[in-house]
């Protein structure tokens, strides 16, 4: 059932940690805000404290996370919080940084829905205004075989398909709607990563703050030990170990299409930037960053 009245947050939650890209160290804080307020970052480190809106019109930066950019102030990968923030039903919320990026985490959305689930939401007793679509809306990527469509609905609800062509992962699919447990089904799923894709990751100024404990390292073909060993020194992890199941370390996953329901966690949060709740049928094909907010930015576009 949908949600009639704007809700924000009862308190203030505290949260800390290295960001996954940047590796910088920041202090976030997610704060109440008045009904119409909608998500804003505040970046407290800068002068005047300057704040970005989460509008699709302010991403300035795709490349394995969203980055949204507004005058001087800039947010690294804020996709987690977005996702957590849509998928409990928080209308405004203003979530203060001291540094560029949003921590990482454990690499899902699970410690803000935790967080908040605790303690509930707050009805503002103001109605909460959807998003209706005139007519349906489809952006492609034919370089990459992509694809998601909007279409008008009743309800909100996402579906979507992953292939990455691995013998690992498979083709995954995940759905959600009014109905789906966010918190229990969507929020624990973690972010991953190619085995093969790492060294360049992070010769290319990303994943500087990753490791096993806040992603899933996928690995699909036998890796050289001297390769291995290259890749530990890189992280500063002497312990590496591939499991016979194609993942490095010990790992297990919370469910066996975890990574699907990664991309619709990912998904959700950056259709959030479409303005507020969509009331739409969301199908997407191989989604990434790229592709999400350019629909989230066509949409804003199709609207005005």
């Amino acid at each position: 059932m949908l949600l009639r009245n704007q809700h924000t947050l009862r308190k203030s939650y505290y949260f800390q940690g290295k960001g996954l890209h940047t590796g910088a160290y920041s202090h976030m804080k997610l704060m109440p805000a008045p009904a119409g307020t909608g998500i804003l970052f505040r970046r407290k480190d800068l002068r005047g404290n300057p704040v970005i809106e989460a509008l699709a019109e302010h991403v300035s930066h795709t490349a394995r996370s969203t980055t949204l950019s507004q005058h001087e102030a800039v947010v690294v990968t804020v996709e987690h919080l977005l996702s957590a923030l849509t998928g409990l039903g928080v209308d405004n919320a203003v979530i203060e940084l001291d540094n560029i990026e949003v921590p990482i985490l454990d690499g899902s959305a699970r410690p803000y829905t935790q967080a908040i689930l605790a303690d509930g939401l707050k009805d503002q007793g103001v109605p909460r205004v959807y998003i209706d679509l005139p007519r349906p809306l489809e952006i492609r990527d034919e370089s990459r075989g992509s694809w998601v469509r909007i279409e008008p609905a009743d309800a909100p609800s996402a579906d979507v398909t992953v292939d990455f062509s691995s013998h690992i992962l498979g083709v995954q699919r995940a759905h959600w709607d009014q109905q789906t447990d966010y918190a229990r089904e969507i929020s624990c799923c973690r972010t991953f990563v190619f085995f093969h894709e790492i060294e360049y990751l992070f010769r290319n100024n990303l994943i500087k703050g990753g490791d096993v404990d806040n992603a899933i390292v996928i690995v699909e073909k036998p890796v050289p030990e001297d390769q291995l060993q290259a890749i530990a020194r890189l992280f500063n992890m002497p312990d590496l170990t591939i499991t016979e199941e194609g993942y490095l370390n010990n790992l297990q996953l919370h469910f066996p299409d975890e990574c699907g329901r990664h991309k619709l966690l990912d998904l959700l949060g950056d259709m959030r930037l479409a303005g507020g709740f969509l009331n739409a049928r969301i199908t997407a094909y191989k989604p990434g960053h790229s592709i999400n907010t350019k629909a989230a930015r066509a949409l804003r576009a199709m609207l005005t």
